[in-house]
């Protein structure tokens, strides 16, 4: 099983940072957006569907990072709390992740039925832009599925005799005990 582990921690890295850097493009995105509605409004010309725009693209910033974020140890966990459990401190963080990664999965299995549906039904958007309502939820559905397979990596990594590596100092000096 740790073979398997170590053959899959690059690829998963991997997939985290694509994520991220996939999230940071589009926070470039929602800048360019702005930017472009500003010079309109200065021109007297408009951009119809901007705001609606920046908005798709800051929720595709946002579910594409939380992968990327977990593996960094930039989530709010329970820290304080974990490390008062002392030796008990591998089942917290069992139950935390077992608990993130079901409600993360269930999350995913719902965002990939309305963008399915979307996509289906043909839905658009009510905004100005009235775009295919689907294409901003594929970002949703990628970053909630990749967030459950990330959790359920750090549960999985908890389980076989290690702790989360979550580039918080918590967990890494923990980790070295």
């Amino acid at each position: 099983m740790r073979a398997l582990g170590r053959g899959l921690r690059p690829i998963l890295d991997r997939l985290y940072n694509v994520c991220g850097g996939i999230a940071a493009v589009f926070l470039i995105l929602i800048l360019l957006t702005i930017v472009a509605q500003m010079v309109a409004r200065w021109t007297g010309t408009t951009f119809p569907g901007a705001t609606d725009y920046a908005g798709y693209f800051m929720a595709g910033a946002s579910f594409l990072a939380f992968a990327y974020a977990l593996n960094h140890g930039a989530h709010i966990r329970v820290t304080l709390f974990l490390n008062r459990m002392g030796d008990k401190r591998r089942l917290g963080e069992l139950w935390c992740f077992g608990v993130g990664a079901a409600a993360a999965s269930y999350f995913a299995y719902y965002a990939i039925k309305a963008t399915y549906w979307s996509y289906k039904l043909n839905d658009i958007s009510q905004g100005q832009d009235a775009s295919p309502i689907w294409v901003p939820q594929l970002t949703m559905s990628i970053g909630t599925t990749v967030l459950a397979i990330a959790l359920v990596d750090h549960f999985l990594r908890i389980l076989f005799g290690g702790m989360p590596a979550l580039g918080d100092e918590s967990a890494e000096d923990h980790h070295t005990e």
